[in-house]
């Protein structure tokens, strides 16, 4: 048989409309309690949830009136939100967490963030949230993640990942560099050990004690805020002491390798509704097989 490229495409986009359909259907009744699933068994130690969010290029209707951070103020892509679910029972001999192979799930969605919200929850409950010794999520400081997390799993702790609040740790040395002279690498190499120890106010007051005006000192403030409005998530040093992973580095590369290797190629602009579809599509292929079996309508009794 030879089908169209088109046809394909078509075929595809249908396909992953009507399983995300599902899916927030089931999400829906899992978090409404209509649907209660099974805890896992056996049941991990540690679950995990990363989250992040990454733009996709779409057509020019898609981001009308929206701004953007383009050189002309427009919007050119549009977000969609990921998270992807695993587990950890695991250190390897340096005492580093190891995730636990093949233990993965993906969902995703264009959706706004209260949407999203159910779609986590929903994972979350499924992979056994309510259930676990010790639920963890991971992010960046985006406030709408942490504002999910909240709502969602207030029983969870919570970390920023270390690796993005370290690029902020040198965007506030480049931010002092007119301050700081010949000292910058010392001062940005000790406020780091600060930050491995979970230390924040030593950087804030390290970082003030410049006297700073006007825009300058207004940059300050924005800069450091984000590490005082994240201070209790990071707690590096106590977090490793635990066993648990500090990064998000898994999240990251699911926006590269599920989003980034197919819907931001050179010279793709999609529709909303047709990346939402595919995207759900990579996840199902992206996630554990179970998994892959277990989200057919087909394949479970509907409630009375």
């Amino acid at each position: 048989m030879h089908l169209t490229a088109k046809r394909v495409e078509r075929a595809a986009e249908a396909s992953g409309t009507a399983r995300a359909a599902a899916i927030r259907e089931r999400a829906a009744a899992i978090t409404a309690r209509r649907l209660v699933p099974l805890p896992p068994s056996p049941l991990p130690d540690k679950l995990y949830a990363a989250i992040d969010g990454t733009g996709v290029p779409v057509t020019a209707k898609e981001t009308a009136g929206r701004d953007g951070k383009g050189t002309d103020g427009l919007a050119h892509t549009r977000e969609v939100k990921l998270a992807v679910f695993f587990t950890q029972d695991k250190l390897d001999a340096k005492g580093y967490p190891v995730r636990d192979p093949g233990s993965a799930s993906y969902v995703a969605t264009f959706e706004p963030a209260h949407v999203f919200a159910d779609l986590a929850e929903a994972e979350g409950i499924r992979r056994g949230a309510r259930h676990v010794r010790q639920l963890t999520i991971l992010g960046d400081g985006a406030a709408w993640i942490w504002n999910t997390v909240a709502a969602r799993f207030p029983e969870a702790t919570c970390i920023v990942d270390l690796y993005h609040a370290r690029q902020h740790l040198h965007d506030l040395a480049r931010l002092l560099e007119f301050m700081l002279g010949d000292q910058r690498e010392d001062w940005l190499a000790a406020r780091l050990e600060d930050l491995d120890y979970g230390d924040i106010d030593g950087i804030c007051k390290a970082a003030r004690i410049y006297p700073l005006a006007g825009i300058k000192k207004d940059e300050l403030d924005t800069a450091l805020g984000y590490f005082e409005n994240n201070a209790p998530r990071m707690r590096y040093h106590w977090f490793r002491s635990r066993g648990l992973f500090v990064g998000s580095g898994v999240v990251e590369a699911g926006c590269k390798t599920i989003i980034g290797q197919r819907l931001k190629l050179s010279g793709m602009h999609w529709s909303v509704p047709g990346a939402d579809a595919i995207a759900t599509l990579r996840c199902q292929q992206a996630s554990r097989p179970e998994d892959r079996i277990w989200q057919p309508r087909n394949n479970q009794m509907l409630p009375a």
